[in-house]
């Protein structure tokens, strides 16, 4: 038996990250979230090149795509490869047949010129027709002029930011300090130290995995009033096992509660990308429905059409030929960790 849904929308990724798989072990063991951004991501996104960024993209969205996700929302950072990145990221989703809708995360952490270049990457992509937000790393790394450069800028495009906003006791200022600069169209990820009343406006994009990787804590999204949307932070393409685990997580503090709040979360995607509602994903099991799919692992998609194109038959991507994709994003992940 086989039922059919819309593609699904994973609303939080960083495709950079998909060849942090094995990287060598940090100088020292982190010990809390600011020691895990400082020795592994803060090192790992200062190593990428251009050919890295491409065959990333490329493995985290066969992964998606394997997994029934067919739009990616994509924070992306790379320093020393600012300029084309979101190109590269585009492109090679696009080669796929999966959707995107990426950014460049500005940040001040290597100086006003770095947040300049960020900004100007943002704004060529998406004057270009790129598909994209426009992105700030988070309030806690950035200047107050950079934060209000980030909003206008997006002001004047007519588009949103995505930023990363408490997701660590490093950034509890966050909410003062974009006070009056967000909009509803802005996507909010993490808010695990985010107060309940507080008054940022946008979606929040709730990645459960990531959060207890990090020891973060849980952000129990249910309290705001905001949307809600989840992701994964960069740990796969897997909007289901995202589904499961935020279903677990509210049970761990409300018992009460059964799994349509957070398949609510999961169908919130498909405000992000509207597009995505109208792919066609033929799943491995019937009924697709959240009491099933909660208590049910294994459920893998068939066939996937995007824009009426196959992208994946009989369980293989048609695009591409994934078993390349792989050994090429090998390649690239071996010369990312000689670079750390």
């Amino acid at each position: 038996m086989t039922a059919v849904t819309p593609g699904l929308v994973c609303s939080h990724h960083h495709l950079y990250s998909s060849l942090a798989r094995g990287m060598p072990a940090p100088p020292k063991v982190a010990t809390n979230f600011q020691e895990i951004l400082d020795q592994v991501w803060w090192r790992l996104d200062t190593a990428l090149d251009l050919e890295m960024i491409r065959w990333s993209a490329m493995l985290g969205a066969v992964e998606a795509l394997e997994n029934g996700t067919t739009a990616i929302v994509d924070h992306h950072e790379s320093p020393n490869a600012i300029e084309g990145s979101l190109d590269v990221i585009a492109e090679a989703c696009a080669e796929v047949g999966v959707r995107v809708l990426t950014t460049y995360g500005i940040t001040d952490r290597h100086g006003a010129d770095g947040a300049k270049r960020g900004l100007e990457e943002n704004a060529r992509f998406i004057r270009g027709g790129g598909p994209g937000l426009v992105g700030v790393h988070a309030a806690f790394t950035c200047t107050d002029e950079s934060l209000e450069a980030a909003a206008g800028l997006a002001e004047d495009l007519g588009v949103g930011v995505h930023i990363h906003v408490c997701e660590g006791i490093g950034d509890t200022e966050a909410p003062k300090r974009l006070e009056g600069l967000t909009r509803d169209n802005w996507l909010l990820s993490h808010c695990v130290h985010l107060p309940t009343d507080h008054t940022l406006k946008g979606t929040i994009l709730h990645n459960p995995m990531s959060n207890l990787n990090n020891g973060v804590g849980y952000a129990d999204p249910a309290r705001f009033s905001n949307p809600v949307a989840l992701g994964t932070d960069g740990i796969g393409g897997n909007v289901l096992e995202s589904f499961r685990l935020a279903y677990v997580m509210q049970r761990s503090v409300d018992v009460s509660v059964g799994p349509d709040p957070a398949w609510k979360w999961l169908e919130t995607g498909w405000d992000i990308v509207p597009e995505a509602r109208n792919d066609e994903v033929t799943w491995s099991y019937d009924p697709m429905d959240p009491w099933h799919i909660a208590f049910t692992p294994g459920i893998r998609p068939l066939d996937i059409k995007v824009d009426g194109e196959t992208v994946l038959a009989e369980g293989k991507t048609t695009k591409v030929d994934a078993a390349e994709v792989r050994a090429k994003a090998a390649e690239q992940a071996t010369r990312l960790h000689a670079r750390l």
